[in-house]
């Protein structure tokens, strides 16, 4: 459904049978994407925050380059990558590789960084290469994730949150020096204090990390209340069966890469992650990535994921808008 066409684009908040992301698509081909949304922030701040997701299509973002001019028009607060969960490889200023896994796993829906204190509200991505097959980034509304739960489920996560412990194991995850940053015990439980996380050294290489996030948030400017945290994504069974099985083999559960627990460390029963993962797949969409694309989702709104896929993908990604600085300005 096209709502609105004017001289030089048009907005279709329904396409190809879906709302999920709103589409802006240029009129002509070569429109600057930067100069449209410097022009346009309102209506992009209005798109992202009723859909969730907008997808710009063929204007002319052909780089890294033209993608951070679009992204410094549409935010004035790109952040860098902390607290790191993911391998990712920076491109140039705040902006990344989107996650650097193996083609053939499929990564599962979650929210960026929702572990975190200081989490960023949008999430962009720009597609340099799109994959010869498969390589979609499913979306789903957490609004809508969060309204297929029972209420007794909702309830007991808001009672208790979502308990998050890391280990940071060489040749198994990510290194806590990669993950933080920095060569510096110090810096590390600097970082750590001021963001409440528990640290302890297991031994000279081995850095165990738990903290405890809400599991439902209400966005800062819509107030809706969203299901937005990694209760699921950071469980061990949501890792391919044979791999889980295979640390599980290797590993007692406390020194699991990750793992989620209830807020007050008990755990969660399979019956309630089934539940989760049932909702999540009940209200996932996707759309095949053209070369030009990029798609601002709003990381509180909408989780994402990423389908396995052949050929040389390349999708580069961003974050904007860090949640201490829109509700300290509000």
């Amino acid at each position: 459904m096209t709502e609105t066409s004017t001289a030089g684009f048009e907005i279709d908040t329904e396409w190809n049978g879906r709302a999920l992301p709103a589409l802006v698509r240029a009129a002509s081909p070569g429109a600057d994407l930067a100069r449209w949304i410097g022009d346009h922030g309102g209506t992009v701040d209005e798109l992202a925050r009723r859909a969730g997701a907008v997808l710009f299509r063929g204007f002319a973002v052909r780089d890294d380059l033209d993608f951070r001019a679009a992204l410094e028009a549409m935010s004035s607060r790109i952040l860098d990558y902390g607290e790191r969960s993911s391998p990712r490889s920076e491109v140039s200023g705040g902006v990344y590789t989107s996650t650097d896994y193996p083609a053939d796993q499929h990564i599962v829906l979650h929210n960026e960084q929702s572990y975190t204190e200081n989490w960023p509200t949008r999430i962009i991505f720009f597609c340099e290469r799109a994959a010869t097959k498969g390589g979609r980034t499913p979306l789903a509304d957490s609004r809508r994730v969060l309204d297929r739960l029972r209420p007794e489920t909702v309830a007991k996560f808001e009672r208790l949150g979502v308990r998050y412990v890391r280990n940071y194991l060489p040749g198994i995850s990510l290194t806590w020096q990669e993950a933080f940053q920095t060569d510096r015990r110090e810096d590390v439980e600097k970082y750590c204090e001021g963001a409440g996380i528990t640290v302890e050294w297991v031994d000279e290489e081995q850095l165990r990390t738990s903290q405890v996030r809400p599991a439902v948030r209400r966005h800062p400017f819509t107030g809706e209340r969203t299901w937005f945290n990694h209760a699921a994504f950071f469980h061990v069974t949501s890792l391919p069966e044979a791999v889980s099985r295979g640390l599980l083999g290797v590993l007692d559960e406390e020194d699991l890469p990750y793992h989620t627990y209830y807020g007050d460390g008990t755990p969660i029963e399979q019956e309630t992650l089934d539940e989760m993962r049932a909702a999540q797949r009940a209200e996932t969409t996707g759309f095949d990535w053209e070369p030009g694309d990029v798609l601002v989702v709003e990381n509180m709104l909408v989780a994402h994921a990423r389908e396995p896929f052949e050929g040389p993908r390349r999708i580069l990604a961003a974050m904007a808008d860090p949640i201490r600085d829109i509700e300290g300005a509000l």
